[in-house]
């Protein structure tokens, strides 16, 4: 064996999985699942009777975090569910391209060149006026299962 030491750069995500499992009966309202390969937002949670084959079911409706739609699932509540993991960062804008993609600040004072604005059109106004204002603007960006989007707006003043 040598003697050498390894030194590895570590990632927050390196090599970790995408969902976690979780069982369904321990899934509640306000958290997520995975339905159809989408990361979602429970909104609505039943749980039927164990009926004449012993499961209890958990009736899921979900809406997909990213685009809105509505997902419903129906698993047992004794069986796994695949649960994203979703984080939350905030970062300041420093530019918004005509091609539609933002110029963000980093933490560590890096540049983040690779999101697009978001499709929602409240959000979207809120962001290009307050830009345009010439104001301070921190954007909130969710991330799950490789997917990235802007979904909050803080204003933090002027310039």
């Amino acid at each position: 064996m040598s003697d050498e030491e390894h030194h590895f750069e570590s990632k927050a995500d390196a090599g970790a999985s995408k969902t976690f499992p979780q069982q369904a009966g321990t899934i509640r309202k306000n958290g997520y699942i995975v339905i159809k390969a989408r990361p979602c937002k429970v909104v609505e949670v039943s749980t039927s009777k164990t009926g004449k084959h012993g499961h209890a079911k958990c009736h899921f409706v979900a809406i997909d975090i990213f685009n809105g739609k509505k997902l419903e699932d129906i698993v047992p509540s004794s069986h796994n569910c695949d649960v994203p993991h979703v984080t939350r960062t905030d970062y300041q804008l420093i530019d918004i391209s005509e091609d539609g993609f933002v110029s963000l600040l980093t933490e560590n004072g890096n540049t983040k060149d690779d999101l697009k604005l978001p499709t929602d059109d409240t959000l979207l106004t809120q962001i290009k006026d307050g830009f345009a204002e010439g104001k301070d603007l921190v954007v909130s960006v969710m991330c799950s299962m490789g997917e990235e989007q802007i979904c909050a707006l803080k204003d933090i003043g002027p310039k």
